[in-house]
């Protein structure tokens, strides 16, 4: 058995001293010899009882009945000199429940109560009304105090069990799938964003609107709608952080934007442009967005819930990944390379020229299997954080592969400073890593090109090649249909066709990004950073 926690120690310790600090006063107030003598042995059975308290806990059970009768027996043994000593009723039951929660304080009260009452009628015959009503106050007053107790005990016991934090998550797990069921409006961030939007467009003579989400200290477009197709959507970025750090409506000329408030905070932002031809005075813009404000607000919880999942999802993947790479790279990876020892002692001995050739294959094959081993070590550990860009997450693992592999990657970047959503760009990144892994171990390509240009909400990236082209699809690989889903888990479209110099290209849009500008584009090349800041190496 394990011991008594040493927070329930000291809690019942501490209870112990005050009363004991607490009771001098009235006592030697009282000048009572009776009273005196029955502090002191209170004290003293408190004393032991701390002492006992450390030890295991089979000692805890009669201890939870014997402290408060033996308490209950001194208490009433000094009634019928004074009532000061009354107030020790109060302490067993609450050391008794930090012990033993309500059971505990149940069987303290008896015992108490017991131990007080047959000392009294033993020794007076009798209570006077006096002394029941002052009986039943410090017995009430425990009770109170052993239901605290009680309390802090089971949430002690929630913190020191170790399977305490998985049985509640296993609660929650099994409720919100339970819940799932009558969640009408489904968990994609995007398609609550969309009927956001649609509703904002029917009441207001927008040009375009875009919903941001919070992404890190700043904001992000999860979506964008604009009444004319050939307009690109406006993001608005600069009202829409007003919006969001005012917690208000805000109106700057055409440009307007109001937080959607989920519980009284604001949880995303709705920001737009109206159109040149509207009169702006007439229009009553700041009644307009106060009224969408407050008939969004449950689609403003729709959207928070979403958002929700969707952090959750990625936090448990996140730690998969870790795991899974964690147990590569400490077994299997070990193991292999244990291998290859073995086969360098066999290589060191004297063997036929057929025998040799065998093991030249087989070492070349182990060593296939390590540098596979490593790119999928990579992979998984390779993720993307609050401070690290897509296009730098896409550089760090071509850099990596590149070392690997001997292949040359060479990265050509065009990003804003504005982030997408943490699920679409952890898709994005995931395709770009396995269209890489693709061309470096299929390909036979002398060089890698990839080209990121990320614009939120819009994305597109290109991954080509100057290898030996499609190849037809083995029966059992299952990357390209990966991909394609993912591509559909964030609305964007996948392709694959010939690249310009013979090989393969690989390309995931989502949205439609403006055209490149090419003061802003940057290539990553023959591993030296360049200049400018947009241009980084692998």
């Amino acid at each position: 058995m394990r011991p008594s926690p040493l927070s329930v120690v000291r809690l019942a310790g501490a209870a112990r001293a005050f009363a004991v600090l607490v009771l001098l006063v009235p006592v030697f107030w009282s000048d009572d010899s009776t009273a005196m003598g029955a502090l002191g042995a209170v004290a003293a059975l408190w004393l032991l009882c701390q002492v006992f308290d450390r030890r295991a806990d089979r000692l805890l059970r009669p201890l939870g009945v014997l402290e408060p009768a033996l308490v209950g027996v001194l208490a009433g043994y000094a009634l019928q000199s004074s009532y000061a000593m009354l107030g020790a009723l109060a302490v067993p039951p609450f050391t008794a429940g930090l012990r033993g929660g309500l059971r505990g304080v149940a069987l303290a009260m008896a015992s108490l109560l017991g131990g007080f009452v047959g000392t009294g009628l033993l020794l007076f015959g009798r209570f006077s009304d006096e002394q029941v009503s002052e009986l039943a106050t410090w017995s009430f007053t425990g009770l109170g105090l052993g239901l605290i107790a009680s309390f802090v005990h089971s949430a002690l016991r929630r913190t020191d069990d170790p399977l305490g934090p998985y049985l509640y998550a296993q609660d929650l797990i099994r409720q919100l799938i339970g819940l799932t069921g009558g969640l009408s409006s489904g968990l994609d961030p995007k398609t609550l964003g969309g009927a956001i939007l649609s509703a904002v467009l029917d009441d207001l003579p927008a040009a375009t609107v875009a919903l941001h989400v919070p992404r890190g200290d700043g904001l992000t477009p999860l979506v964008t709608k604009s009444v004319d197709s050939d307009i690109q959507p406006a993001p608005a970025d600069g009202v829409a952080a007003r919006a969001w750090a005012e917690g208000r409506p805000v109106e700057v000329g055409a440009e307007f934007a109001f937080p959607l408030l989920s519980e009284g905070k604001p949880t995303a932002v709705v920001a737009g442009r109206l159109s040149d031809q509207l009169d702006l005075g007439r229009l009553g813009l700041p009644e307009r967005s106060h009224r969408l404000m407050r008939r969004l607000e449950s689609s403003a919880v729709h959207l928070d819930t979403a958002l929700m999942f969707d952090a959750f999802r990625d936090a448990a993947t996140a730690e998969e990944r870790r795991r899974l790479s964690r147990e590569m790279h400490d077994g299997i990876a070990q193991d292999i390379a244990s291998l290859g020892y073995l086969i360098d002692a066999i290589a060191a001995r004297e063997e036929s020229s057929e025998q040799r050739e065998r093991i030249d294959l087989l070492r070349g094959q182990v060593t296939q299997i390590v540098a596979e081993v490593r790119r999928s070590v990579i992979n998984l550990r390779t993720s993307i954080g609050e401070n690290e860009s897509l296009g730098t997450a896409i550089g760090s693992i071509a850099r990596n592969l590149s070392q690997v592999s001997g292949t040359p990657i060479h990265v050509t970047l065009d990003e804003r400073t504005t982030r997408l959503r943490p699920e679409v760009e952890a898709e994005l990144f995931r395709i770009t890593q396995e269209a890489i892994n693709n061309a470096v171990r299929h390909a036979g390509a002398s060089r890698i090109d990839v080209h990121c240009q990320v614009q939120p909400p819009a994305a597109r990236i290109t991954v080509a090649d100057d290898g030996r082209g499609l190849q037809a699809g083995r029966d059992d690989s299952q990357g390209l249909e990966i991909m394609r889903e993912r591509a559909r888990l964030i609305g964007a479209e996948l392709s694959i066709g010939a690249s310009d110099r013979g090989g393969v290209a690989v390309s995931v849009r989502l949205g439609e990004p403006p055209a490149a500008d090419p003061s802003r584009d940057g290539t990553m090349a023959g591993g030296r950073a360049t200049d400018d800041p947009h241009k980084v190496s692998a």
